[in-house]
């Protein structure tokens, strides 16, 4: 029963292996037929028939292949010996198959290309990690070469040190051998001249390091050129200044030279003041640190050279010689204090002194006018005491002059006419007031009268027909050295008065802009003397009274509404002002028969209204009025109102006296030649006299605060 079961059972299993392997070929069969884009390879068929081979067994194999007629034999022959209706279908069996294996290439390709592109997508990386590696290498070469670097500088820093040390262990010794050499060249000096010549010398080259020359240098060096150009943007204000400011300098050159040549019997006369203020003018518009001042004759300038011209004629020496010399020596000295830069000692020529010495000068002018017209009445009572007409003329004209010329300089601040016609009158009223009394005194019916006029050369020479250059060897070696001791005295006086003058120029209420430069403007003076001296011509120096006249000109001006004065609001800096009037001057030479014409009752109108205007802002000769005005009249910042009366009436008080006390010493013609020194001794009184009458806090109220 069991095998039966057994043998039972097993021909089911192969019968049912038999059919499902028919059903398995019927279906790739079917399949073909209906899809028929599939391709059946011998592949795929002998996949079939390892489905069945794994299905039964080789026994169970044989078996169902028996049964249906398919064996290995079967397999074979169909694998060679195919009906040929089978051949479209293996046909397209095989297109397919060639299509896989294309396909199965393609992707073997593209599989070959994608691991060649990672290779190199790794070959590049290790790449950038090797140049990264090498770049890291590198740096750090670097940083140990830069470090290598920095070892070496300070290793070089170090021999440097070292080797300065060694220079300044050494230096005792240099310093040694620079002072032998400084000690024999001095010795030198000395055996040659004296020991004079090597001192000064080594003093000159110590001073030429000064901070301040240098300072003044390039303060001024920007507005070189503007200093010109300036002046030719505003002709319609220097053409009248021009005019006037040339019968302003022509005056003082004319009245001073004719005084000259009386004191000195014919030696300098006009022609030489009239040269020397043009050369000295012309030289100074070029080389001065401040334009807007000038250089003229000045009454202690010629009590000076009175007094060195009587000292000569007492001691039967040649003039020109020891007036060249002593010329030659300020020429130096003066130099010397410029480059020094010793300018800034004349801060303490404090307001006292300034206003003291201000009012001399135009207490001068006013008496230089007087003099001359006191003249007129002394000659006509000399020839006819009965017959005055001619000096009551000639004083009718000065004041003529003096009074028309202060109105029309006044009358830009009247309420006639319109700006411009006002300013026009102001600026060309002074040229045509002289103008007008010089045609008036040339009428024949006027001539009668016979009002003096300039005396003055026919032709251009100089005095007594000598030549140009002076002899400086006329006088012997020793007398040449002791000049320099009237030289000092020349020197002193220049100082006071160089810089005196200049500080009025830049005082704060003129409003200039360009700013001073006190050791230039020495210098500059120091040369134009030493070529003056050579020639023989008058020395000239810082003329107040034309400086403070050539800023007025050069100024704009407006009326302020609150203290009813007329006050400044800019001024015009130029060069080309002071250069074309003095060498209007110099040329004057050549118009001298033209010159001749000129009254001197107008000059002296003109010395009138300078001196006049010259005190203008002198708080020291304001005071003096405001002595006998009624407090409650005076402004609450007036010194009566803040120190009271008898305080301000005792500083005013010492400052006439020093007024009288230089105005007498200069009349004594004996000792004008030591006046240099009255100005120390006003320096003196304000610095030891004085602090004891009054507290610093009276200073300031008085506007004189002394210097730090």
């Amino acid at each position: 029963m069991p095998q039966r079961y057994d043998r039972s059972s097993r021909r089911l299993g192969v019968t049912l292996s038999v059919i499902t392997g028919a059903c398995v070929l019927l279906l790739f069969v079917d399949l073909t037929v209906a899809f028929p884009t599939v391709r059946l390879s011998s592949r795929t068929t002998n996949s079939c028939f390892n489905s069945c081979k794994s299905i039964c067994s080789e026994r169970e194999y044989h078996s169902s292949s028996a049964c249906f007629g398919v064996s290995r034999h079967t397999q074979q022959f169909w694998k060679t010996k195919r009906p040929s209706s089978l051949d479209p279908l293996h046909a397209k069996s095989k297109a397919y198959s060639d299509s896989q294996d294309e396909f199965q290439r393609s992707l073997l390709a593209a599989k070959i290309a994608n691991d060649i592109k990672g290779t190199e997508v790794k070959e590049e990386s290790h790449r950038q990690e090797r140049v990264e590696k090498q770049i890291v290498k590198e740096k750090e070469k670097l940083e140990a070469a830069v470090k290598e670097v920095q070892e070496a500088a300070q290793n070089v820093t170090q021999s440097a040190k070292t080797l300065g040390g060694a220079v300044i262990s050494n230096s005792t010794e240099v310093k040694d051998a620079v002072v032998d050499v400084s000690q024999s060249a001095r010795s030198l000096g000395g055996a040659v001249i004296f020991n004079g010549l090597g001192i000064i010398t080594r003093f000159l080259t110590t001073l030429l390091g000064s901070k301040e020359f240098r300072k003044d240098i390039l303060r001024r060096r920007p507005h070189y050129l503007s200093d010109w150009t300036d002046g030719f943007k505003r002709k319609r204000q220097v053409i009248p200044a021009v005019l006037f400011l040339y019968f302003a300098c022509l005056a003082p050159a004319v009245s001073f030279g004719t005084i000259a040549s009386e004191i000195t019997n014919g030696s300098i006369g006009v022609v030489e003041f009239l040269l020397g203020s043009g050369m000295a003018g012309m030289m100074y518009s070029i080389f001065s640190g401040q334009p807007m001042a000038f250089l003229a004759p000045t009454g202690l300038t010629l009590a000076f050279t009175s007094g060195l011209f009587r000292f000569c004629s007492l001691r039967q020496m040649s003039f020109f010689p020891v007036y060249a010399w002593v010329g030659i020596w300020t020429s130096f000295f003066m130099t010397l204090l410029g480059v020094a830069g010793s300018s800034k000692l004349i801060r303490y020529c404090t307001r006292f002194t300034d206003e003291v010495f201000n009012g001399l000068l135009s207490v001068n002018f006013i008496y230089e006018a007087v003099s001359s017209l006191r003249r007129n009445f002394m000659i006509a009572h000399r020839n006819d005491p009965m017959n005055l007409t001619m000096p009551f003329v000639a004083l009718s004209m000065a004041l003529g002059t003096f009074l028309s010329t202060m109105k029309v300089v006044k009358f830009e601040a009247t309420k006639f006419f319109n700006t411009k016609v006002r300013t026009q009158i102001k600026n060309f009223g002074p040229v045509t007031v002289i103008m007008t009394f010089t045609l008036l005194n040339l009428l024949p019916w006027f001539k009668k009268f016979h009002v003096p006029t300039l005396i003055v050369p026919d032709t251009f020479q100089l005095a007594g027909g000598r030549s140009f250059l002076v002899g400086l060897k006329d006088i012997p070696t020793n007398y040449r050295m002791l000049c320099a001791l009237p030289a000092l005295l020349l020197t002193a006086l220049f100082f006071m008065d160089q810089n005196i003058s200049v500080r009025l120029v830049n005082s704060p209420d003129n409003k200039l802009k360009k700013g001073p430069a006190y050791n230039v403007d020495m210098v500059a003076l120091g040369v134009i003397t030493g070529v003056l001296s050579i020639f023989g011509l008058p020395w000239m120096c810082g003329a107040t009274v034309q400086s403070m006249n050539h800023v007025r000109a050069m100024s704009e001006t407006r009326l302020n509404p609150e203290t009813n004065e007329i006050e400044i609001a800019r001024v015009t800096e130029t060069r080309l002002t002071g250069f074309i009037i003095h060498a209007m001057l110099a040329s004057t030479v050549m118009l001298l028969p033209l010159i001749k014409t000129i009254p001197i009752p107008v000059v002296s109108g003109v010395f009138l209204f300078l001196g006049r205007k010259l005190m203008t802002g002198n708080s020291f000769l304001k005071r003096i009025t405001d002595a006998f005005a009624e407090r409650r009249r005076l402004p609450d910042n007036n010194p009566i109102n803040l120190l009271g009366r008898k305080k301000t009436l005792i500083y005013t008080g010492m400052q006439v006296l020093c007024l009288l006390g230089l105005f007498g010493f200069k009349q004594i013609s004996s000792i004008t030649i030591f006046f240099p020194a009255m100005i120390g001794v006003l320096m003196s009184i304000r610095a030891f006299v004085l602090p004891k009458i009054f507290s610093e806090d009276d200073f300031v109220a008085l506007g004189d605060p002394t210097p730090e």
